[in-house]
């Protein structure tokens, strides 16, 4: 099997190590990354075996021989950065087989990266379709952070920058809303293989002791369901590991530029418990970020301090003949003192509200895992439990008026399970069958009046059954033509109420309140042509889809219809990145979108939700990475949006227009002038990132930088939402330097100290003040880290 695969420019290098006690595969990878060599572990067996740690100076053959001898077995060089470890006796062969999560370990050549979302572990070169993966030991670099390391390293992300655990996520163009209603996310956020929500923000979940997270671009409606729109979020947790005790600490400190301090911890262990059978793994973070908003007619600076703690524990059990059982729990406290908007005319950084408007996100689940093997088919199936709940708080004082206060809490409950059957081949082909159950119930409870004494206002309460069967089959029509299609047939019954509705608007109420039930069918298609080794063309046909639901419209509630895409793409890449000196990928796709579903402000001055019309987009992606020189790789990203709702809703017009034209035609003129392009999304987005792996003296080096552009947006639909955002560059820079098992970590992010607007929204309500939400003034942290 293949233990890792690098570019390796300078197999003679000396290297200063600190590589923990592990199995021999664990410490082959992480002697890989660092020396970037190839090397080989046929025997599975092998791969297994415990090895002490490894601390001190050594060139990649030394430290090969070293650990081979540890584990008894003899390094075979197999050319210039090249080297196979094989046991010093051949063993006798035995007919136990691996565990089944360590299959996939064992099966790809010594080159693939392997898709795990995918759901039939494809190897990326053989995926027909735009994926990223992001290695969790780049997501750590610098402390542990939240979400918004994805879309300082992707340019297709977007995000609305709410604040920690109240964002929307965006990909690829496809974006609804400016802030929580009762509509589901366009993008799926998943855990292993269960959702992280249905229809609540992104919970920010802190990025800590990940593999990877793995991006998948463009609707993925056949293998996840509703609510992938625009694509697919997947962490993928680092699971216990039974040979070896160990683990790591972080400890970091900031200081922003016009604000107040920050601090951060994280740590992680990784406990075997029973020997090869059992074991358990835990990781901790806990995070204060300083504030940088001022309120002056309050009298307080720095109001928008957070503070966010979390933990995630890991217990892995092997049943025996390739059966395991794993238990995994997530929890998360987030408390934001105020929000981060400024007011856009007034002194920098401030705002001129008189309330407080902070906000408290708390999220947890538990999932049960089976894994296993029946006979050549594999098996996995998850269960789990989610609790999500949201409180926010807007200023909602008119001009010249009196303070008043809009207060909505979200809670969010689910309970689901996916099994899946499935057998692929390293070619790529292979089948998938699978089941899934969702039931999610939420509710929306408001707020509104004085600050002291806010009374209730009309909410709604929302609950879905889902009830899914689905399947994918991959076959190799020609040496190098890999065909694939899929189906997915969900059973829906959605119900839904108003909560305190006013007397007057009970009769409307119970007439929208009804239950209903509808079947959705979901295809795929795609097709993967190798027009040279490591080159190749993909074509790709998809749906996503979203459930009707419940919403507010002033003191009455009204439903609102499922909406649909549909996308066609087409793509070219070629070589592989981070192993040839030279990666290219561009990806076309044209969408459509049907009835989207989309906050606004209605007429009484409230958010609601509604299907504001029929819609078009247009994206082109294009991602490139060089090696130009040892130890030194260079990305860059650029992402084209182009999109408008071509066909605005009837219910939209009214809503938009009312008492400002009386002529429909008009009016529907007003609203096609005012819509123009998919709000949230920029037109443009760049990226250029810069690293270095080396040494510094006998150190081992890794720097990291970044500079991202994010084009003009339009905050949303209508004239309240219609305000420009975006047109700004954002940077970073980090470096990390090892003495041994400790290592300094310093970095700057905002290196030039930009204000810019990442969202022209702090309150929905029309207060006469506009507002933009800054980018975090430059800050500086130092850090420390170490492991044992």
């Amino acid at each position: 099997m293949a233990a890792a695969l690098w570019a390796a420019p300078a197999a003679a290098q000396v290297l200063s190590l600190d590589l923990p006690a592990a199995p021999l595969g664990r410490q082959v990878i992480a002697l890989g990354r660092a020396a970037r060599i190839s090397v080989v572990v046929p025997d599975r067996r092998l791969w297994a075996r415990p090895v002490p740690a490894l601390h001190g100076r050594y060139d990649p053959a030394a430290a090969l021989l070293t650990i081979a001898k540890a584990a008894s077995a003899r390094v075979q060089p197999i050319g210039a950065a090249s080297w196979r470890i094989v046991p010093t006796t051949i063993p006798a062969p035995t007919p136990r087989r691996l565990p089944a999560d360590r299959v996939s370990q064992a099966e790809p050549a010594p080159d693939d990266v392997i898709v795990t979302a995918s759901k039939r572990e494809i190897p990326h070169e053989r995926f027909a379709g735009d994926t990223h993966r992001v290695e969790g030991v780049e997501l750590k670099l610098g402390g542990s952070g939240g979400t918004d390391r994805l879309t300082t390293r992707l340019a297709s992300i977007a995000s609305t920058y709410l604040g920690a655990g109240r964002n929307k996520l965006f990909i690829r163009g496809i974006a609804d809303s400016s802030f929580t209603g009762p509509t589901q996310a366009t993008v799926g956020q998943y855990l292993g293989d269960l959702r992280l929500s249905y229809n609540a923000p992104d919970p920010d979940l802190r990025l800590a002791d990940l593999a990877a997270v793995e991006v998948l671009e463009g609707p993925q409606g056949t293998l996840y369901g509703a609510g992938s729109l625009g694509g697919l979020i997947r962490l993928v947790p680092n699971e216990p590991d039974l040979a070896a005790s160990y683990g790591s600490a972080t400890l970091g400190g900031a200081l922003t530029a016009h604000g107040a301090g920050s601090a951060d911890a994280q740590a992680t262990l990784n406990l075997p418990i029973v020997d090869d059978r059992l074991g358990l793994r835990v990781v901790g973070t806990a995070a204060r970020e300083g504030g940088y908003i001022d309120k002056p007619a309050l009298g307080r600076t720095d109001v928008n301090a957070t503070r966010i703690y979390g933990g995630r524990a890991a217990a892995l059990l092997r049943l025996g003949d390739g059966w395991s059982a794993e238990v995994i729990a997530v929890g998360q406290r987030i408390r934001g003192a105020d929000s981060q908007y400024a007011d856009r005319d007034a002194a920098p950084l401030t705002r001129d509200a008189m309330v407080t408007e902070g906000f408290r996100a708390d999220f947890a689940q538990a999932q049960l895992v089976l894994a296993g093997q029946l006979g050549a088919v594999r098996l996995r199936s998850t269960t789990g439990v989610t609790a999500h709940d949201l409180t926010e708080r807007y200023d909602a004082t008119p001009p010249g008026g009196p303070p008043q206060l809009f207060a909505q809490a979200n809670r969010t409950r689910m309970t689901a399970n996916e099994t899946r059957l499935w057998q692929s081949a390293p070619d790529g082909s292979g089948w998938l069958a699978g089941f899934s159950y969702v039931r999610n119930d939420t509710r929306l409870r408001r707020l509104f009046g004085a600050p002291d004494t806010p009374l209730p206002t009309t909410g709604v309460a929302n609950r879905i059954d889902e009830t899914t069967l689905y399947g994918e089959a991959g076959v190799r029509m020609l040496p190098g033509l890999l065909t694939s299609a899929g189906l997915r047939v969900t059973r829906t019954e959605l119900g839904g109420a108003g909560e305190d509705v006013p007397e007057f608007a009970l009769a409307a109420a119970r007439a929208t309140s009804a239950s209903r039930r509808q079947t959705i069918a979901l295809p795929a298609a795609s097709a993967l042509i190798d027009l040279a080794p490591h080159t190749s063309l993909f074509l790709r046909y998809q749906q996503g889809f979203r459930p009707g639901g419940i919403a507010i419209d002033g003191d009455y509630v009204r439903r609102f219809r499922d909406d649909r895409v549909a996308t066609i793409e087409a793509g070219v890449r070629t070589g592989r990145p981070r192993r040839d000196a030279l990666d290219l990928a561009v990806t076309v796709a044209r969408t459509s979108w049907r009835d989207i579903q989309a906050d606004f402000i209605d007429p009484s001055g409230l958010p609601t939700t509604a299907n504001v019309g029929d819609g078009r987009l247009w994206t082109i992606e294009a991602t490139a990475g060089a090696v130009p020189i040892a130890g030194v790789r260079v990305e860059t990203a650029a992402t084209f949006n182009d999109s408008e709702i071509d066909e605005p809703s009837a219910d939209l017009v009214h809503a938009l227009t009312a008492g400002v034209a009386s002529d429909v035609a008009d009016a529907r003129a007003q609203v096609l002038a005012r819509l123009r392009q998919i709000p949230n999304i920029a037109r443009i987005t760049t990226r250029l990132g810069v690293s270095y792996d080396g040494q510094f003296g006998a150190r081992a080096l890794r720097l990291d930088g970044w500079l991202r552009y994010v084009g003009r947006s339009r905050l949303g639909v209508g004239p309240v939402l219609g305000q420009a955002q975006g047109d700004y560059v954002d940077t970073g820079l980090t470096a990390r330097l090892a003495f041994g098992p400790v290592a300094l970590t310093a970095g700057v992010t905002n290196l030039l100290d930009t204000q810019g607007n990442r969202f022209a929204l702090g309150t929905p309500f029309t207060t006469g003040r506009e507002q933009v939400t800054p980018l975090r003034p430059r800050t500086l942290r130092v850090g420390v880290d170490a492991s044992f």
